[in-house]
């Protein structure tokens, strides 16, 4: 499915940024190493090479390392000359969460002109446990929190790819929830946007960010669905969604 989206996304005229955004952001390396698979098999070329001919500048640079495994995005980064360090477990290192976070401050808030790519390092190549624990650290070298600051000092495309790892690492279920609000606030594409959170979030954490909506739009999603579309496709989304 999402090799699929990825592909219309690419072609779509002018490119669907934001749509490829949002399908690599909302998966973990493992799941993206998937779809990459599934895009050579479906489509007969990799997707790394599809998406560097169809994206530039730092928006590229964010996506390319997205789609690499952590150790060939760190051996990228080092040419080669250190093998990563990164884990995929829940254990988190209080050394390198806090050199990450003192280093992201020094990289854009403390300096002038912002250094993107300790942004794009950092925030690609860490688990969401691990920066969970640099977002809270961030706090003792600034006084806005990591979002914040990337609000403040990047702009554009890359802004935006980067506040969406943030929020999604941060809180996943506040980040879907956010984005299902938005869709039904917005018009035109709103309905691919609902489809896809709710068909891929349903048998994963789909109540947790029903609850979440709850709490930061005072109203259930249920509800918002119910009065924001109708027919067979609001029957079907408000099966999926459920009271």
């Amino acid at each position: 499915m999402d090799a699929g989206v990825l592909d219309k996304a690419i072609k779509a005229k002018g490119v669907d940024e934001l749509t490829i955004i949002e399908t690599l952001v909302r998966r973990s390396n493992a799941q993206r190493q998937q779809i990459k698979a599934a895009y050579q098999q479906t489509v007969g070329k990799p997707l790394d090479v599809a998406l560097k001919a169809a994206l530039k500048g730092e928006l590229e640079e964010v996506v390319l390392g997205l789609l690499m495994t952590p150790a060939q995005y760190d051996s990228f980064l080092l040419h080669g000359a250190m093998k990563a360090t990164r884990s995929e477990d829940k254990v988190v290192q209080e050394e390198l969460a806090d050199k990450d976070a003192r280093a992201l401050y020094e990289a854009g808030e403390k300096r002038k002109g912002t250094d993107c790519g300790v942004f794009i390092d950092i925030l690609t190549s860490r688990n969401a446990c691990h920066l969970r624990r640099v977002f809270q650290l961030y706090s003792k070298y600034s006084k806005v929190d990591v979002a914040k600051a990337i609000d403040l000092e990047l702009k554009g495309d890359i802004e935006t790819c980067l506040i969406a790892v943030v929020k999604c690492a941060g809180n996943k279920s506040a980040f879907f929830a956010d984005k299902l609000n938005l869709a039904m606030k917005g018009s035109g594409y709103k309905g691919k946007i609902l489809t896809r959170i709710l068909v891929s979030r349903s048998e994963i954490d789909l109540a947790k960010i029903k609850q979440e909506y709850q709490n930061k739009f005072g109203k259930s999603l249920y509800q918002d669905i119910q009065d924001d579309t109708k027919g067979d496709y609001e029957t079907i989304l408000l099966a999926l969604c459920g009271q």
